[in-house]
């Protein structure tokens, strides 16, 4: 289950509290470890980009509801997360 993130090209973003908690929370958890590292890399570094708040917690959902749907990334159809 552990994601291989050596081959990423950008730096690797810390995940949240929150972030980790909504996970958690929406059961979540393992469908975002199901995808690939430099998607979940990718989510991160999105949410945690962020100015505000609000903006921060727009993303969480968004990401929340892709992992949710599946075949989804970054408003993309994506067949290796389906």
């Amino acid at each position: 289950m552990d994601s291989d993130f050596s081959k990423l090209k950008r730096p690797r973003s810390p995940m949240p509290d929150f972030v980790r908690q909504a996970l958690y929370e929406s059961g979540l958890m393992e469908a975002y470890h199901k995808r690939p590292a430099y998607q979940q890399n990718d989510y991160i570094g999105w949410i945690n980009r962020a100015k505000r708040q609000e903006t921060k917690e727009k993303r969480l959902r968004q990401m929340l509801e892709e992992l949710e749907r599946g075949g989804v990334y970054m408003n993309m159809k994506h067949g290796a997360s389906a």
